[in-house]
């Protein structure tokens, strides 16, 4: 499918320009056109944003992590069915006995039986919740948790949403390569896929984004030991190169990686689920859309694309999210209209 570059700009201004005053940056690729749109806020003292501006990525971090996970499975560095053990310390290995082992794979698609945040962990949390509440988690903490782990039902049973399980698969990712995951996802996964404003919050962000809750600023996003659950921060230039590198894998050093987390990995044996690597999958308009969306205290962001009709949006605000939150429904909205105009004749 192709349409105008006129055509994708009046989209994204008509479905983005409805949101309240925030800071916000949106992209728009459809076939081989795509279009940026990108409102700063109003206000004498807040940044002026650029398509090189470092938003926080939140959640969507989760698929980065995914994909470093499926790179490391075609250099043969790991196996997506090595057990959690195999790159944990022997202290912090799992001392309860578990009904199945907890496998790489059963990280990487939330269904390893694991809670969103053990309640150790959980409760560190809650002296800041508002502002920070993973920063102050250390190493430590997550072999602790790993060691006391009682899981909430059988792996490969059920998906489960989990930040912590995404956040170990980052750990046990770097303890595999040796390299800390702020610096293996940069280098095998941001840098080879050419998104060369992408950071963690353990860099220097060239041109970082002041993020607001409810109007006030905030502190930058930090998320300790779990950083591979919401560390990265990426401008919209980056984001158009992650959407493009999903779409046309075969162009990019990390074709195999990317192809394999569209894929199903296992079928669960209670719900009949199908998950893929890191991502949401749903059937719209006969055709799979992958989307994943993010929120820190000071930032929302979202990807979706359908590579069977070459189309994808990626949207990310400085306002954190909320219940009225508008941006994630918005994009994913215009996504699921990009999909279905490549239907139409002509198109």
């Amino acid at each position: 499918m192709t349409r105008s570059t006129d055509e994708l700009s009046s989209r994204l201004s008509k479905a983005f320009d409805e949101i309240p005053t925030v800071g916000i940056a949106a992209v728009a690729v459809a076939g081989d056109t795509y279009s940026v749109w990108i409102r700063s806020r109003q206000s004498a003292t807040a940044t002026v944003l650029d398509e090189h501006s470092g938003f926080e990525l939140g959640s969507v971090t989760k698929t980065f992590t995914t994909l470093l996970l499926a790179d490391m499975v075609e250099r043969g560095e790991v196996s997506y069915d090595d057990p959690i053990d195999k790159y944990l310390p022997a202290y912090a290995a799992p001392r309860h006995p578990t009904p199945a082992p907890i496998t790489l794979r059963h990280l990487a698609t939330h269904t390893a039986g694991l809670p969103r945040l053990p309640s150790r962990l959980y409760l560190k949390a809650l002296a800041r919740f508002w502002s920070n509440p993973y920063a102050r988690h250390t190493l430590a903490d997550l072999y602790q948790a790993t060691a006391r782990l009682r899981l909430r039902h059988r792996p490969g049973d059920r998906v489960h949403y989990s930040n912590f399980g995404i956040g170990l698969l980052g750990q046990l990712l770097a303890n595999a390569a040796g390299t800390p995951y702020s610096r293996l996802v940069l280098d095998r996964v941001c840098r080879p896929l050419g998104m060369h404003d992408a950071a963690t919050d353990d860099d220097t962000v060239v041109r970082p984004v002041q993020g607001y809750h409810h109007g006030r600023r905030v502190p930058p996003w930090r998320m300790g030991a779990l950083a591979a659950a919401g560390t990265l921060r990426c401008s919209i230039t980056d984001l158009r190169r992650y959407l493009l590198a999903h779409l046309h894998p075969e162009s990019t050093p990390l074709a195999a990686a990317l192809t394999a987390t569209h894929q199903p990995q296992l079928v669960t044996t209670l719900t009949g689920e199908s998950p893929p690597l890191g991502w949401n999958r749903r059937e719209v308009a006969d055709c799979e859309l992958f989307t994943h969306s993010g929120a820190t205290r000071g930032g929302t962001a979202f990807v979706g694309f359908c590579p069977e009709r070459g189309v994808g949006v990626a949207a990310v605000t400085d306002a954190g999210w909320t219940w009225s939150d508008r941006l994630i429904p918005t994009a994913y909205r215009l996504l699921t209209e990009l999909v279905q105009m490549s239907q139409t004749p002509g198109s």
